[in-house]
């Protein structure tokens, strides 16, 4: 009685603290609000490829207003990734963009993507203004991307770091709490990276239903990788919660994106489906997505070219600056799955693809290296300005590494007709060997319907030996080029750029009027004066061979025993003599062996006469008794 007396109180105060823990979690979860959307969009190209784009959005409402000192106090994660959480929150980022690409974005056959990325890795990121050592902070921080994303971006330094002044400014909120330090900015990229299956396994586990169902669920490595083009990114932001922006959110946006080619695949036919494309279908939407939805775009389908089938939930057209895009939407969370075949979007043409001269975009750019030989080189970049009668605005920024220094006095801007354009503003950072590399940034006034040389000139640097890769012949990459502009015209944008979070925000709500535009160059790749990495075997070879040859010698006359030989007997015969005399003594050795074989026969004869004697002796013997 005692005992249950007792136990009441401990029970009582158990049931309390439960009750308090229960609504100190849904107070947290109430306080801390965040959704999950995962979108597809599938635009079919004229060339015969076909662009696929998604995008998972996770929007964390916080409170930044009483985070002071450390700007995100990320506590009680459900939807966003706790790793990726916890390294913002331990470096103090505001803004991040990363990206590891595969291929190259073709500009004037695909227009322009819906997020521009350089081949490689691409990392740039915008501190908190709180941080004092952004050195120590951006050092730490790459290290611990590169852990997490199983990338090498762990061999970002000070060689492949700057601080641009006019290019990469924040897309989220600075304004306000969220202004920042331009030098708190840092810039970096590996074009060497190569990008596989081991990106995208960590990449993918940082959603929220992982690949088990949503659209995840299409990744397959094999198929994403066998294709022209393929993008891997991780976008973090704060952005407006409404619209009098009055509280914020962070968003992180998760963004793969790949070109296919199935007319190379299907002999010439442009048809595709998501079990040819991707391996498997949809079997229904991420549980914990608020919006799952897949958009396909049909404009090019006016003339009835090709069937669309199963229907879509509905038909949207979009338009902005008049220009119209049709649409067919798939709402996973209202579509008629089938049981045993799930969603497979399935587009069959009615003809071959045609291959006709394609219209590029109003401004595209290209780069390549120019000179020859290994001592001098340069740099070219053409920039083209299609619009008939409009300037164009341009920040062109070149990221040069140390091995190539670059010559500022040799930099000419003119257009082909040779008529030289001067920059409204240039920065320029030279770099130091071994230390850091060398930045330009230009503002340039494209003039209309023109093509625009910028071209400098560059001396390739002798490395030590120990500074060459193990394929040190294959050459050295150079980064991309970066050209920013403003757009007055959204004509060759897949999805206008945005504010909002989500695709469906720039396709269906974008009422902007501009539409700020980022393109990346080509990588490239040049030789350096690069020694003969076979001499050191040449060497090794020779020296052994030497040191064995003296060492033989040596040791022969140190251990071999010396014996008085006679001259003359050893002239008289050669070869033939010494054979002779071996067989000749194996026929001796034979005859000698066959003579005592002969002597052992007589003598048992001769044994076995007496023996006969004696016992006739014997016998003649006992006759006589």
């Amino acid at each position: 009685m005692a005992a249950a007396r007792a136990s009441g109180p401990v029970l009582r105060l158990l049931f309390s603290a439960l009750l308090f823990l229960s609504c100190y979690v849904f107070h947290t979860v109430a306080l801390t609000k965040d959704e999950y959307t995962e979108e597809l969009l599938i635009v079919p190209f004229r060339s015969g490829q076909v662009y696929s784009h998604f995008e998972f959005t996770t929007l964390w409402d916080l409170d930044f207003s009483g985070s002071e000192g450390s700007r995100y106090k990320l506590q009680h994660f459900r939807l966003f990734p706790r790793a990726l959480g916890q390294v913002m929150a331990e470096y103090r980022v505001q803004e991040m963009h990363l990206t590891l690409t595969q291929g190259m974005w073709q500009q004037d056959k695909w227009s322009y993507p819906l997020t521009s990325a350089a081949p490689g890795a691409e990392l740039w990121v915008w501190f908190q203004r709180e941080v004092d050592d952004v050195g120590q902070a951006w050092f730490g921080l790459t290290n611990a991307l590169s852990g997490l994303f199983c990338a090498s971006l762990n061999f970002i330094d000070s060689t492949s770091t700057v601080t641009p002044d006019l290019s990469f400014r924040p897309q989220g909120l600075a304004q306000g709490l969220f202004k920042t330090k331009p030098s708190h900015l840092r810039y970096a990229t590996l074009p060497r990276e190569n990008v596989c299956t081991e990106n995208l396994t960590p990449w993918k586990k940082l959603l929220p239903c992982s690949t088990r169902t949503g659209l995840a669920a299409l990744f397959h490595a094999g198929q994403l990788y066998n294709t022209q083009y393929s993008s891997l990114g991780v976008h973090l932001r704060p952005v407006c919660q409404n619209d009098s922006c009055t509280d914020a959110s962070l968003e992180l946006r998760q963004v793969l994106s790949t070109v296919a080619d199935p007319p190379a695949v299907l002999n010439g036919k442009q048809d595709w489906s998501m079990k040819r494309y991707f391996s498997r279908s949809l079997s229904g939407p991420c549980p914990m997505a608020g919006t799952s939805r897949v958009y396909v775009d049909v404009t090019g389908n006016q003339t009835s070219s090709f069937t669309l089938k199963p229907e879509p939930t509905e038909l949207k057209v979009t338009s902005y600056q008049g220009y119209s895009r049709k649409l067919a939407v798939y709402d996973l969370w209202t579509f008629p799955f089938h049981k045993d075949y799930g969603l497979n979007v399935d587009m069959k043409w009615k003809r071959e693809v045609a291959y006709n001269q394609l219209t590029p975009p109003l401004l595209y750019v290209h780069r390549f290296v120019t000179g020859y030989g290994q001592e001098h080189g340069g740099i070219m970049s053409l920039l083209y300005n299609r619009h008939p009668y409009l300037e164009q605005q341009v920040i062109y920024m070149e990221l040069v590494p140390w091995f190539t220094r670059m010559y500022l006095h040799s930099l000419k801007v003119e257009t082909t007709e040779g008529n030289l354009i001067q920059p409204l503003m240039t920065r320029y950072k030279p770099g130091r060997d071994r230390q850091a590399p060398y930045l330009l940034e230009m503002v340039l006034t494209l003039p209309p319907d023109s093509t625009t040389r910028v071209s400098f000139s560059f001396e390739r640097a002798f490395l030590k030996w120990t500074e060459y890769p193990p394929d040190a012949n294959h050459g050295f990459y150079i980064s991309s080029a970066v050209l920013t502009t403003i757009l007055r015209q959204a004509d060759n944008f897949t999805v206008p750029p945005h504010m909002g979070s989500g695709l469906e925000s720039g396709l269906f709500h974008s009422s902007s009027t501009e539409f700020p535009l980022c393109l990346h160059t080509e990588t490239l790749l040049i030789s350096l004066p690069t020694p003969d990495f076979s001499m050191p075997y040449n060497v090794i070879c020779l020296t052994c061979t030497v040191i064995a040859i003296a060492f033989g010698s040596l040791h022969n006359l140190t251990t071999r025993r010396f014996q008085y030989t006679d001259l003359t007997k050893a002239s008289s015969g050669g070869l033939r003599a010494r054979l002779a005399r071996l067989f000749g003594r194996e026929k001796q050795t034979t005859s000698e062996e066959q003579g005592e074989e002969s002597e052992t026969s007589d003598e048992n004869t001769q044994e076995k006469l007496l023996n006969t004697n004696s016992v006739s002796e014997e016998e003649i013997d006992n006759k006589d008794r």
